[in-house]
């Protein structure tokens, strides 16, 4: 006998999870929102990116080649997500004060049937057009023939680009958490040790105390680059087995995640000892790196603060060495996932600088293989925006004073 199988299903299995944040500050961010969509005309939103429904659910979704989203109404938040996922996104929600529908595999356009079905027939409805793929725009169109699809990601990306009291403690927690990572990594750096057993080391200790001093969260994520010599040059690339000599260029890089959001230390370090020429290109970058600290506070813009760094640069005839923009902002975001770019301080970004933003201080120089110090040198401190100033929330030395480390 054929049984029935679902398309949309609610799973409530087990009690609602422990939430990351206030019933209160998730419920300030979905009226924010809704005051946004509101000054627009728009009768609702439907949000596909991890960043946002880690915003407004606290749900970290893992896609896995299947879609996700959050629709929000006037009086309604819902996740969409797949039910190879069981009953955890419905546990997450519940406990943010959302709710979840989950859509099976039985049919391949099930997603947009839950669309469909939270969504207005007609109207207007926001979606992120910097994270809605052509071909699921075109589906979502289909679903819903008589809705007008219009872009809202500018906007929220503008709301979260202010933290609230909340989100800033939990940010400084995973700055310090960053901090011990670094120790870590200090602590297992050798001469022959390999780039991956010091960043395993790293990461360890960051996991640990994370599950420490949050009990209840999901232990996801978190992750450390240790580059070594050439490996260096780029700022992201990949852990490598490579045995680390006396005499390298080293790049620390810990990235502590903590329900989507992602805080990072970033350091130049010589194992046993640093040769003249990389010393000075060290001092170099650091002096650009205390200018930068000093030149973060309200009211200045960042395409300001770009352009005075790019004069010491200039200076010192280095300024075809840097390698990125001098910061970005801190929140829900990951090296997959989530950007405001708005925050950014780079010589295109006009935004002026406000309390309650978390801000980067992170200038970088590559200089290529053969020539003098070659190598990539960074350092990175996360600040917090004051009403008077900024508070550096990084505890980390840096420098060469503090980070030439013994070889033995």
């Amino acid at each position: 006998m054929a049984h029935a199988l679902e398309d949309l299903v609610t799973i409530e299995n087990g009690a609602p999870a422990t939430p990351t944040f206030s019933a209160g500050e998730m419920e300030r961010r979905r009226a924010a929102v809704r005051r946004v969509m509101a000054d627009r005309g728009i009768e609702a939103a439907f949000f596909t990116s991890i960043h946002m429904i880690a915003y407004l659910a606290d749900f970290v979704y893992c896609s896995f080649g299947r879609s996700y989203g959050l629709a929000l109404t006037s009086d309604m938040a819902t996740v969409v997500a797949a039910k190879i996922d069981g009953g955890q996104p419905g546990r997450r929600a519940r406990g943010s004060g959302a709710e979840a529908l989950t859509y099976t595999d039985w049919r391949r356009d099930n997603f947009e049937r839950a669309a469909r079905r939270l969504l207005p027939a007609r109207g207007t409805v926001g979606v992120e057009f910097d994270h809605l793929s052509i071909d699921r725009l075109r589906r979502l169109e289909a679903a819903l023939p008589d809705v007008t699809f219009v872009d809202i990601a500018a906007d929220c990306m503008a709301l979260r680009m202010v933290k609230s009291a909340e989100e800033i403690a939990h940010i400084k927690t995973g700055a310090a958490i960053a901090d011990l990572g670094g120790e870590a990594c200090v602590a297992a750096l050798h001469e022959g040790a390999a780039e991956h057993e010091v960043a395993l080391a790293s990461t360890g200790a960051m996991v640990r105390a994370i599950a420490e001093r949050f009990p209840d969260a999901e232990l996801m994520d978190s992750w450390t680059w240790v580059q070594s010599g050439l490996n260096t040059d780029g700022a992201h690339n990949p852990v490598t087995s490579r045995r680390i000599a006396a005499g390298d260029i080293l790049s620390l890089n810990c990235f502590p995640m903590i329900a989507g959001y992602y805080t990072a230390l970033e350091r130049t370090l010589f194992l046993g000892h640093c040769d003249d020429a990389s010393r000075r290109l060290w001092e170099i970058n650091v002096a650009v790196h205390e200018r930068g600290l000093d030149l973060i506070r309200p009211g200045a813009r960042c395409c300001d603060i770009a352009a005075e760094l790019n004069e010491i640069y200039a200076r010192h005839d280095l300024l075809r060495y840097r390698s990125f923009g001098y910061g970005h902002s801190f929140g829900v975001l990951s090296h997959y996932y989530g950007r405001e770019a708005g925050l950014e301080l780079r010589e295109d970004v006009e935004t002026v600088l406000r309390p309650g933003m978390v801000i980067s201080m992170e200038p970088m120089i590559t200089i290529p293989d053969g020539a003098p110090g070659a190598g990539g040198y960074r350092e990175h401190d996360i600040l917090v925006v004051t009403e008077t100033g900024a508070e550096n929330i990084t505890g980390f030395p840096y420098g060469p004073a503090h980070n030439i480390v013994p070889a033995a």
